[in-house]
């Protein structure tokens, strides 16, 4: 199978262990990746494509999904706000909470998926990460066995899309109020 991934733009975010747990389960990875190989360094959280392809240098870098790690306090319950009822300032009553790590792959192609050997079959991992997260948007444009192919997945659910290709008018200036440099009388 081929493929390319040509734009990539996510706002994901997910609990660090939800992410963890899709890993341990074993899940169906594509044919293309051996194994994954997860590292943390400090606040980036890297997983990265082993290839089963032997023909691959064990020099050439691998693609792999790059996130940031942060702290979020998640309360059992919303925290009271400010102008409610004076009895409920009274008690003072501490709401249930915990700090939660997440895991966020935010921003274009180049930031959250890296390097381009096994690229393609990366983005369907993304993906399929993509559907467990309750926070955030994953959208692409690929190619795939020759088809540019648009995906979209909002909060877990994977959302219709569509390519749509037009012209790019700074380059077809059909009505004549540019200059046109070539038959320019005033440059030789």
């Amino acid at each position: 199978m081929s493929g390319r991934v040509y734009r990539l733009h996510s706002t994901l975010e997910l609990p660090l262990e939800d992410v963890e747990d899709y890993f341990d389960g074993n899940p169906d990875l594509p044919a293309e990746i051996a194994d994954i190989d997860i590292t943390r360094r400090n606040n980036t959280l890297i997983i990265k494509a082993i290839s089963d392809d032997e023909s691959l240098s064990k020099y050439t870098p691998t693609a792999q999904l790059k996130a940031s790690v942060t702290e979020t306090r998640v309360y059992e319950e919303e925290p009271p706000r400010a102008g409610g009822p004076q009895w409920a300032q009274d008690e003072e009553e501490e709401i249930p909470s915990e700090l939660v790590e997440f895991a966020c792959f935010k921003g274009d192609r180049e930031t959250v998926l890296q390097n381009t050997a096994l690229q393609f079959p990366m983005f369907r991992v993304l993906c399929e990460i993509a559907k467990l997260a309750e926070k955030g948007t994953l959208t692409a444009i690929t190619e795939e066995d020759g088809d540019l192919r648009a995906t979209r997945i909002v909060e877990g659910d994977v959302r219709p899309a569509s390519v749509e290709v037009v012209e790019n008018p700074q380059q077809n200036n059909s009505n004549g109020n540019g200059i046109n440099w070539r038959d320019n009388k005033f440059i030789n």
